[in-house]
C-alpha cells in the first residue's frame, strides 16, 4: 500500500512537471509573441510617422493615424499571445467586433465628422489663416481639427463648425488666389454727367497704390435703374487690402461726387393732398 502511494505520488509529480514544462513553453511562446509583436507595432508606428512627416501631412492627422495604427496592432498582438496560451480567442474577436459595431452606431455623427476631417486634411480645400465661407458662416481659419474646424469671424467671435457640416456644402476660399476683384456700384441721378462721374472714378483708382495694374479695372454703365444710372466699378486688389480699399473708396466717391456736383439719388415719395369740399 505504501509502495502504491509512493508510485502514485511520483506519477503525479511527473505529470505536474510535464504539464509545467508544456505550460511553461506556452508562456514563453506567449511572452515571445507579445514582446516581438509589441516591438513590431512600435516600429511600424514610427515608420508610418516618419513617412507621413516626409510627405508633409498635417500634424493632427499624423498623431491620430499613428496612434490608431498602434492600438490596432497592439490588440492583434495581445490576441495572438493569448492564442499561444491555448485560450480560445474567437469569443474575444467576436466581442471586439460587437463592441466596434455598437460604438460605430452610437458615434455616427462623430465618425462622419472624422471622415470629413481626414478628407479636408488630405485634399486641403483651405488652410490655417485662410478667409473662407463654409458651414453657414464666414471667418478666418484658426485650426483644423479631426472633428471640427475653428473659425474666427471678423467681429472676433470663435465659431466651431463640425467638419461634416463644412464639407456638406460649398466652401468659398478667398485666399487661394492672392488677389480679389472689388465689385462696387455707384448710382447717379439721370441729370448728372455720366462721363464726369466715370472720370472721377478713374482718377480715384489711378491715385490709389493698392490698385493692381493687371487685370485692368473696369468702369462702365451697369444699368438704367428706376431712379438712378448705376455705374459699375471693378478694380483688382490684393486679398488683404479688400476691405480697407472698399471702405476708403466708398467714402472718397461720396466726397468727390459732392464736390463736383454729381448727385446720388435716394428713394423718395411725393404725396399729393386734395381738398374736398363738403356741402
Amino acid at each position: 500500500m505504501e509502495q502504491f502511494s509512493i508510485n502514485g505520488l511520483e506519477q503525479l509529480i511527473a505529470r505536474l512537471m510535464d504539464l509545467g514544462v508544456v505550460f511553461g513553453m506556452k508562456v514563453l511562446a506567449a511572452l515571445a509573441v507579445f514582446v516581438l509583436g509589441r516591438w513590431v507595432a512600435i516600429f511600424l508606428r514610427n515608420f508610418l510617422e516618419k513617412s507621413m512627416r516626409r510627405t508633409k501631412v498635417d500634424e493632427t492627422l499624423i498623431t491620430f493615424t499613428t496612434n490608431l495604427t498602434y492600438i490596432a496592432l497592439f490588440a492583434f498582438v495581445v490576441i495572438a499571445a493569448l492564442a499561444q496560451l491555448g485560450i480560445q480567442t474567437t469569443s474575444f474577436i467576436a466581442l471586439l467586433g460587437a463592441a466596434g459595431l455598437a460604438i460605430g452606431l452610437a458615434l455616427q455623427g462623430s465618425l462622419a465628422n472624422f471622415a470629413a476631417g481626414v478628407l479636408m486634411i488630405l485634399f486641403r480645400p483651405f488652410k490655417v489663416d485662410d478667409y473662407i465661407e463654409g458651414g453657414g458662416t464666414a471667418g478666418t481659419v484658426r485650426e483644423i481639427q479631426i472633428f471640427n474646424t475653428i473659425l474666427l469671424t471678423p467681429d472676433n467671435k470663435t465659431v466651431i463648425v463640425p467638419n461634416a457640416t463644412m464639407t456638406g456644402d460649398k466652401i468659398v476660399n478667398y485666399a487661394t488666389q492672392g488677389t480679389r476683384r472689388v465689385d462696387m456700384v455707384f448710382g447717379i441721378a439721370y441729370d448728372s454727367d455720366i462721363d464726369k462721374a466715370k472720370g472721377i472714378l478713374w482718377d480715384l483708382l489711378k491715385n490709389d497704390s493698392r490698385i493692381l495694374p493687371a487685370p485692368e479695372p473696369v468702369i462702365a454703365v451697369l444699368e438704367l435703374a428706376d431712379s438712378s444710372v448705376n455705374i459699375a466699378c471693378r478694380p483688382w486688389v490684393n486679398a488683404g487690402d479688400y476691405w480697407t480699399f472698399y471702405f476708403d473708396m466708398t467714402e472718397s466717391v461720396k466726397k468727390q461726387f459732392d464736390a463736383n456736383g454729381i448727385s446720388i439719388p435716394f428713394p423718395q415719395r411725393d404725396v399729393h393732398m386734395y381738398q374736398q369740399k363738403v356741402a
